[in-house]
């Protein structure tokens, strides 16, 4: 059984290079936290495979050349849970602007796949990148 920063490095490895093999990592009961994304108008928890399978298909969608690097991860002392730091880079496809990010992201598994993932990044730089007001709240 792949322990969660196992799992982690496969999640970025595969989300580009083999998009289908890496929806096999995904738990049906998948939970996907987004924090900053209600910002860009975006949902601020995904739940269940098919959420996470509709909003990462409009992500993949609208990005090109799209690449991590830099990546570091962490094991915690629980084998069921890590973090990573990891830059990107891609194009827009609407807006052909750069896309340049850092994430954080950390992630916990069972039966060796991914079931809560949490997510930070810079809104303000996905803001520019699709041409899109960042939305403040209340």
């Amino acid at each position: 059984m792949c322990s969660a920063a196992e799992l982690l490095h496969h999640h970025f490895e595969m989300f580009v290079d083999d998009h289908e093999k890496w929806k096999s990592l995904l738990a049906p009961d998948i939970v996907w936290e987004l924090p900053f994304a209600p910002s860009l108008g975006h949902p601020e928890k995904l739940v269940g495979r098919e959420q996470v399978l509709n909003h990462v298909g409009w992500f993949v969608g609208a990005v090109e050349s799209f690449q991590f690097h830099n990546l570091r991860i962490q094991q915690f002392t629980d084998p069921l849970t890590a973090v990573a730091q990891v830059k990107a880079q891609g194009i827009i496809t609407e807006t052909g602007k750069p896309y340049s990010q850092e994430y954080v992201v950390f992630v916990s598994v069972r039966e060796g796949k991914l079931t809560h993932i949490r997510e930070y990044f810079d809104p303000v730089q996905a803001a520019y990148a699709l041409d899109s007001p960042v939305v403040m709240p209340g």
